[in-house]
């Protein structure tokens, strides 16, 4: 194995963020590809497999990524250039990148090449970012069997989460939280469903914002549920995020409006949402304290838990919708398979593969749906909206800008054969049924490990969002701890 010390004293410039690099460019201090360069010997050195750790948060590295670097930094220097000029970023792998395999982690997807960027990317590379390469993920974003561990896709294996790397890094954007925590990458893009980037921005210990569905555009993502179904940044700090979130957009302002005065906004926390996970709750409970003299007001409030009818309903949606839009989605972009019946035969024939630790139960139950013209949709949508909106979210918010609660737990052993275990609060449920922004921040550590802090705001309030996220951030100020250093603890007992 290829010896490399992971730390990132070892190497100063993969600890730059996002900010931190636009400011070295600017001021002439590095080079785009002098960061490029560094970072892709970086993931060479620690992701591969063969190597010391082998995250496998990486899927695939742009055969391009140093010769877009050199263009940005000829751009600069003649004064072109967008904000993000230079600055490398991953992609997970269900969005669509030219020259990149754009796969959701399945082989049936593998050398069907995709004929152009998505929106976000096309957004992203406007802006001047240099897109390095894709992450891996849960395969098809985890809507694929109830035994699914995260992380795990056929074409690249399992990422693990580099603070300990027995545990998991979460799902479904879990190497874009991986490579983010390990230092691979200033920034990366995520999409979540429901909870598919907050559960791997809270296990790696990163932030992460999963916007308002509809305020970032899904064209070129492969898809699980148009009414679910939205792309977000993941970054170190939330001054990453937002401009992250401002390139994506294109909204330039956005940045600057999301740093408004902690004072003026309002907290409800959520007493009915804890992970049971003591040490977590705990820690929670203490961050909660110490913003109470941060933000303009902090009340404690009951709220909706979801029951076993609302977790059913929102899987019978999100299965009517998979038929629907993944068969749409693999038809446009041609070869075969070209639909989801096509897909199940294809892992029935290539099982080895595809099926080496768990089945396609879920893809199975969705042919069964008969999309969103079958008898089951339209009602479960209802009621599932009627109680994410109605009975959860609009009396939690009432009167407030946002509402907290934990997110998950510290990161669980991962286990192919049995599938999750982890802990976690119901958090995500009711936002991601509504389509509502949440965003997560790091609250500290647990028994060595991150757990995260969830935000919740109306439709259209990231703004909002992330300005009290700074100020979480700055109250817990892990930025200042030496000990909050992903350790790439290595495989052990207990």
């Amino acid at each position: 194995m290829a010896s490399f010390d992971p730390h990132p004293h070892s190497l100063p410039i993969a600890d730059l963020g996002v900010a931190d690099l636009i400011r070295h460019f600017g001021d002439g201090s590095l080079s785009a590809v002098e960061v490029t360069s560094t970072l892709l010997e970086r993931i060479g050195a620690i992701d591969a497999e063969g190597t010391d750790i082998a995250l496998s948060s990486v899927l695939a590295v742009s055969e391009t990524a140093l010769t877009d670097a050199e263009a940005s930094d000829r751009a600069r220097a003649t004064g072109a250039g967008g904000p993000l000029c230079g600055v490398p970023l991953l992609v997970k792998d269900n969005v669509e990148v030219v020259g990149l395999p754009s796969t959701a982690g399945s082989t049936s997807l593998l050398g069907r090449p995709v004929r152009h960027d998505a929106d976000l990317v096309t957004q992203l590379r406007a802006a001047g970012a240099v897109i390095l390469g894709t992450t891996n993920l849960s395969e098809w974003a985890n809507l694929r069997s109830t035994r699914s561990a995260s992380g795990w896709s056929a074409v690249r294996g399992l990422t693990a989460n580099p603070w300990a790397t027995d545990r998991s890094a979460g799902g479904s954007s879990s190497g874009s939280g991986a490579a983010l925590a390990a230092r691979l990458s200033p920034g990366a893009i995520g999409t979540e469903t429901d909870g598919s980037i907050t559960c791997p921005a809270s296990l790696n210990g990163v932030v992460g914002l999963k916007p308002t569905v509809g305020a970032v555009s899904t064209r070129g993502v492969i898809p699980l549920s148009a009414s679910q179904d939205s792309p977000g940044p993941m970054a170190r700090s939330v001054e990453d995020l937002a401009l992250l979130y401002a390139a994506l957009t294109g909204d330039a302002a956005f940045a600057t409006e999301s740093t408004g005065n902690a004072r003026t906004f309002s907290a409800a926390v959520a007493t009915t949402w804890r992970t049971g996970h003591a040490e977590t709750d705990q820690r929670f409970d203490e961050v909660i304290a110490a913003l109470s003299s941060v933000l303009g007001t902090v009340t404690q409030r009951d709220v909706a838990v979801p029951t076993n009818d609302v977790g059913n309903d929102e899987l019978t949606v999100l299965l009517a919708e998979a038929l629907d839009d993944l068969s749409a989605y693999l038809t446009a972009r041609g070869g075969a398979p070209a639909t989801l019946a096509e897909v199940i035969a294809f892992e029935r024939e290539h099982a080895e593969t595809e099926l080496a630790y768990f089945g396609h139960e879920l893809f199975e139950q969705a042919l069964t749906t008969g999309g969103r013209g079958g008898d089951a949709y339209r009602p479960a949508r209802a009621r599932n909206l009627a109680w994410a909106t109605t009975t959860c979210l609009e009396p939690a918010l009432d009167g407030v800008d946002v509402l907290l609660a934990p997110t998950y737990g510290p990161a669980w052993k991962q286990d192919l054969h049995i599938g999750e275990h982890g802990v976690a609060a119901p958090t995500t449920c009711a936002p991601a049924i509504a389509g509502w922004p949440i965003a997560t921040v790091p609250m500290g550590l647990v028994r060595g490990l991150p757990v995260g802090l969830g935000i919740i705001g109306r439709p259209g309030s990231e703004a909002t969002i992330v300005a009290v996220a700074r100020a979480i951030e700055a109250t817990v100020d892990l930025g200042s701890d030496p000990t909050y250093r992903p350790s790439f603890a290595a495989p052990r007992r207990g």
